[in-house]
């Protein structure tokens, strides 16, 4: 076999193996066709149903605006006075009920859009609709873990949030204009 025949059917096998190995190679998205609701995965039902944060407050968490879930964690740390923990499992309680109640609603609503496209009975407006209702379900339970974490700071002093930050191990919040004034009450 002379030199150039060699070259092409070298060059033949490489391609072939190569355009082989794109085919083969799975995406990321393999195995979630079996899922309930293919747009979340089972710990993201589980974790809406149940109201759990799933980092919807970062926002808060990271500049300085404890969470009544982790407070109530680290009561003894914190120092929490018994006024203090009461008002924190009174606004944690009322967080979580919320939470599961509109993550409950989503829920619904993420099943109603998979159900739309495996049915192949979607359309633009029925698209539109679910979701807009996703979205508006989608802001509301963060929201709702939001407002737990302004209202959480108002409970503690401005040393419990500064050991609160300590022992999360976060450093110092970055201080804007907006954060200065914000009261606290010792409870």
């Amino acid at each position: 076999m002379n030199k150039a025949k060699q070259s092409a059917l070298c060059l033949i096998a490489f391609t072939t193996l190569a355009y082989a190995g794109e085919t083969t190679t799975p995406n990321q998205y393999v195995g979630q066709e079996s899922r309930a609701i293919k747009a979340l995965s089972a710990d993201d039902v589980e974790s809406y149903l149940a109201g759990k944060g799933m980092g919807l407050a970062k926002a808060a968490e990271l500049n300085g605006y404890p969470g009544p879930s982790h407070v109530l964690a680290l009561a003894g740390e914190l120092n929490l006075s018994p006024a203090q923990k009461q008002q924190t499992e009174a606004l944690f309680r009322a967080m979580e009920a919320k939470a599961k109640q509109i993550g409950g609603a989503l829920i619904d609503e993420e099943r109603k859009l998979d159900r739309l496209f495996a049915s192949k009975a979607v359309t633009a407006e029925s698209l539109t609709q679910t979701l807009r209702r996703i979205g508006e379900l989608q802001a509301q339970v963060r929201q709702a873990h939001l407002e737990s974490h302004l209202a959480q700071t108002e409970i503690l002093t401005p040393e419990q949030v500064t050991t609160y930050m300590k022992l999360r191990g976060y450093g110092s919040p970055v201080k804007n204009d907006e954060h200065s004034g914000r009261g606290h009450s010792k409870g």
